[in-house]
């Protein structure tokens, strides 16, 4: 059975207000059993809190005299999520550019947990693996993240510093529609005033962030996720591909996210108009589809498919060689 540890926590908050409480009063002030009360000092324990017991009629239970409870109390699975999460957003770029912080926010929770489940946490530290390599990140510096995200919850405009990927500055002044996270990097996207048009940005590459003049209202249909990685999809690449997958549009839909290009319908299945920074590497993944696909355009795309095609084939071949060429040992 769960432990209730809202109340569990509530009977630790009126121990901590001083003296001695007996079981009927605190039974009655949590609104249970007195022997569930008397489970409940069991679970304060279990978490390292000195809690006396006072036998006899009038009994109950105080603090230890003199115990100072830690400034921050966390149950084992809220403190694992803790851990956890610390750890994920250092992997996956959510962590800003500060990178000291996640270490220091890591000892400052250890530091006021109980030992018991500080060790045990510290245990979880040393021995726990990843299977997934730690992502190439453009983390973004905490001021930034934040003063962004007040903007955009008050629907006030903001002025920004860019650097855009070309290392040309300039000043943007934006109505911010929303903050998103996407592949290791923080994105930000808005009607840009001097472009009046949707734009997105990154992170990583504002400097400067200050208060504009006068607020907006964020269109009622607009979906900053779609907008960031449609946006994202559709950056110019060294090359522009159409593919024809043998599939539905539902299905390409679920396996394909939309920043590798734009599906839609196709007479013989679905159109996939992509753009790719290396051709090989779009063989590859076609390939890795299973699906039957043609390549319309362009043929350098076609012919990397053949190689790859080939390369396979070869790679076929040659194991059936080293098995037909084996010989049995003797029995």
């Amino acid at each position: 059975m769960a432990r209730p540890t809202g109340r569990v926590l509530a009977m630790l908050e009126l121990l901590q207000t001083g003296g001695q409480r007996t079981v009927g009063e605190l039974a009655a002030r949590l609104g249970v059993e007195e022997r569930t009360v008397r489970r409940y000092a069991g679970h304060l324990a279990d978490l390292g809190i000195p809690v006396e017991a006072q036998r006899g009629r009038y009994g109950g239970y105080r603090l230890l005299p003199g115990y100072k409870l830690p400034p921050l109390m966390l149950t084992d699975d809220e403190a694992v999520a803790v851990v956890l999460g610390l750890m994920a957003a250092e992997r996956e770029g959510l962590a800003t550019a500060d990178h000291a912080a996640t270490a220091s926010a890591l000892a400052k929770v250890s530091r006021v947990l109980p030992r018991p489940l500080g060790r045990r946490l510290e245990s979880l530290l040393s021995t726990a693996q990843f299977t997934a390599p730690v992502r190439p990140t453009a983390p973004a510096v905490a001021d930034t993240l934040l003063a962004l995200a007040s903007a955009a919850q008050a629907q006030r405009t903001v002025v920004i510093a860019y650097t855009a990927w070309d290392g040309q500055e300039s000043q943007r002044e934006l109505d911010l529609y929303g903050l998103v996270f996407h592949a290791g990097r923080w994105y930000v996207t808005g009607h840009d005033h001097g472009r009046d048009d949707v734009r997105t940005f990154r992170l990583d590459r504002i400097a400067a962030v200050r208060q504009g003049e006068g607020g907006y209202d964020v269109p009622a249909d607009f979906d900053a996720r779609t907008q960031v990685v449609s946006g994202i999809a559709a950056v110019r690449w060294s090359h522009e591909a159409s593919v024809v997958l043998r599939t539905t549009l539902a299905d390409a839909v679920e396996r394909l996210p939309a920043s590798v290009g734009r599906l839609s319908e196709h007479v013989d299945g679905v159109l996939l108009q992509a753009r790719a920074e290396r051709l090989d590497g779009m063989a590859r993944m076609l390939a890795g589809l299973g699906w039957d696909f043609e390549v319309i355009a362009p043929d350098a795309l076609r012919r990397e498919v053949l190689a790859l095609s080939d390369r396979l084939r070869a790679s076929g071949e040659r194991g059936g060689r080293a098995a037909t060429g084996s010989t049995s040992p003797d029995r």
